[in-house]
């Protein structure tokens, strides 16, 4: 293994691109502010959004950062080399670039920092690249291939291009694989069908890792062969659609992105990603618990450590295990590696214990250290929480018996959904009364229909994973600025913003508060962010360094995840009043003319201390 840190890993590459003209930004929250579309940020790309589609970025148009996601698709893959649900994206942005030099700017910066600053061996490097379209009039991507070319040629090494690997895979010696829009295209929208009017996209170049050099010979990129990994992605988004098809953009943007953890696999040139630093010390601890070795159960052990990872850092962030939304996932994630704990021999509470390896490793994260106390606490009352579950699913298969005299595999996948009882522990259980289950094919076909619903909801759900930004949308955004500052006004300045979700039909608002607000207060609110809309309050926007927003009173709840210079929406009417003055990244109207009348339609609990509104706007 490359004796190299998680932290010394992601030193190394903010320092390079730093030194290459970047700014960093910090992380943005796994919990999108101002997105209705996911429960989670799932990629570096989707806090830059706003400023991919034009918007002015306050620190410049050079951008890089390390980003945490989080990806609810892959739980179920969770346990095999490469899978993880938490992990993190390097990324590098050049917002209004210049169209002369942007893509030889980004590979020459992944190129070396990638072989020259961490010593990744070139030959086991693939590429692959756009083919073009005669569809879609869109032109085979020769400028990346030759940049790409001379990079390979400068150390020693043939760049061949394949330009029918699903035939001849790596047969021929290909070292640049082309493919259609399938593979390498990438917009908002997915393929260049899809796409709307007006909206931008391009053709993208991924890097790849090759851990058997010696392998298939059919074996490429885009095969289902685990021979390759996907190390990095480069996005040249310089074509927007229009009504007369896809027009070169003056001033393109690049999005890089790259998985934090798959560099390290490569670094490793071990296909296993949970043999990387990331997973070191936690596996040790997890081993000294169970007593097991880590190769005894690895789909076990996998699912433990990706699973208590991910949960840490969405406790951290603010989904605290519950029921629905966000909670729900982080729930599920500790559930399931409970039960994974339990199938390693794992007697007594864990989870908390290996909560805290990962929290005390975790010194790029500031914010997850200062919270250790509180997350170890919500992670060993969640655990404690379940062992109660788990005895209440003992006693319902026994009533289920005692009715029914027998459990078939369609009750026992009913146990798992309502109770989180595994199939495992219903089947010991069952052979311990001298029972067993019957019809047991019908557990995975309740399970099948179970995942299909999950997966169609899903979709409706987190569909690009991009926030709207139509006009209903825009104008309830706006609303919802006037509505904390209402309620601050109402309510008192304890309160701030925990949460939202903001669709073209509603808002959905989630704020601190530890009461249920009365009828009046509920009418003073409304009344406060009508009065707004009335006064015809324009909004102004200003940049400022974050401290000096901060101490000035400005509004804002995730002050250590913002940027050094942040923006600031102020609304102000042409008397001078001021009804709302907050940090945000926008979109917003550009007064509140554009709005209509805004109406409370339910306030209720949303968690401990924390309280949710439902307002909509009627013209």
């Amino acid at each position: 293994m490359v004796n190299i840190t998680p932290d010394e890993l992601r030193k190394s590459y903010i320092d390079f691109m730093k030194r290459i003209g970047a700014s960093q930004v910090p992380s943005a929250s796994l919990l999108p502010e101002n997105d209705p579309s996911t429960l989670f940020t799932g990629s570096g790309m989707q806090p830059m959004v706003p400023y991919l589609l034009g918007e002015k970025h306050p620190i410049g148009n050079e951008i890089t950062n390390i980003q945490k996601c989080l990806r609810t698709v892959d739980i179920d893959v969770v346990g095999d080399t490469s899978h993880l649900t938490f992990f993190e994206m390097i990324g590098r942005w050049e917002f209004n670039a210049n169209e002369n030099n942007y893509k030889n700017k980004q590979i020459d910066a992944i190129w070396n920092w990638q072989i020259n600053e961490l010593g990744i061996d070139p030959s086991r490097l693939y590429i692959s690249v756009f083919k073009g379209s005669d569809d879609w009039n869109i032109q085979k991507d020769t400028e990346t291939i030759q940049i790409w070319s001379e990079k390979f040629k400068s150390v020693g090494i043939d760049p061949i291009v394949e330009d029918n690997p699903y035939k001849y895979g790596s047969s021929r010696g290909g070292k640049i694989f082309l493919y259609d829009e399938k593979e390498n295209w990438w917009s908002r929208a997915g393929s260049p069908l899809d796409m709307p009017v007006g909206e931008p996209g391009g053709p993208d170049s991924e890097m790849f890792y090759d851990f058997e050099p010696n392998g298939n010979l059919l074996d490429h990129p885009a095969s289902d062969s685990e021979r390759f990994l996907e190390i990095g992605n480069n996005v040249f988004m310089c074509y927007k659609k229009e009504d007369i098809g896809f027009v070169k953009m003056q001033n393109p943007n690049i999005d890089y992105g790259g998985g934090l953890e798959r560099v390290a696999t490569a670094l490793n040139d071990d296909r296993d990603i949970y043999n990387t630093a990331f997973f070191v010390n936690p596996k040790k601890k997890l081993m000294e618990l169970s007593g097991k070795d880590y190769t005894d159960d690895l789909k076990s052990f996998r699912i433990i450590l990706d699973h208590v990872r991910a949960a840490t850092f969405l406790i951290n962030d603010g989904a605290e295990p519950a029921n629905s939304d966000a909670g729900y996932i982080t729930r599920r994630l500790l559930r399931r590696a409970i039960r994974a704990g339990k199938k390693i021999g794992i007697q007594g509470n864990f989870v908390g214990a290996l909560s805290e390896v990962y929290i005390d490793e975790a010194t790029a994260y500031e914010d997850l250290l200062s919270n250790k106390k509180k997350v170890i606490e919500i992670v060993n009352k969640e655990e404690a929480l379940f062992y109660k579950t788990l005895q209440q699913g003992e006693l319902e298969i026994q009533k289920h018996l005692k009715n029914k005299g027998k459990i078939t595999g369609t009750d026992a996948f009913y146990f798992y959904e309502t109770y989180g009882f595994p199939l495992e522990l219903t089947e010991e259980f069952l052979t311990e009364s001298g029972y067993s289950i019957e019809n047991k094919d019908s557990y995975a076909e309740a399970e099948k229909k179970h995942a299909d619903k999950s997966r169609t909801a899903s979709m409706g759900k987190f569909k690009g994973g991009l926030a709207d930004q139509s006009t209903e949308t825009t104008a309830l955004h706006s609303a919802a600025h006037l509505l904390l500052a209402g309620l601050r006004e109402v309510l008192g300045d304890h309160v701030h913003q925990k949460g939202s979700n903001i669709t073209s039909e509603r808002l959905r608002f989630d704020f601190s508060h530890d009461k249920k607000l009365t009828p009046e207060q509920i009418a003073q609110v409304e009344q406060y962010v009508n009065d707004a809309i009335s006064s015809k309050a324009v909004t102004y926007i200003l940049e400022l360094p974050k401290n000096e927003a901060k101490e000035s009173g400005v509004e804002g709840n995730f002050w250590d995840k913002y940027p050094d210079i942040v923006k600031v929406y102020t609304f102000k009417d042409n008397k001078g009043k001021v009804w709302s003055r907050e940090v945000c990244g926008g979109p917003h109207v550009e007064n509140t003319t554009k709005l209509g009348k805004f109406s409370i339609l339910k306030e209720q609990s949303s968690s401990a201390g924390v309280r949710r509104i439902k307002g909509v706007i009627s013209k």
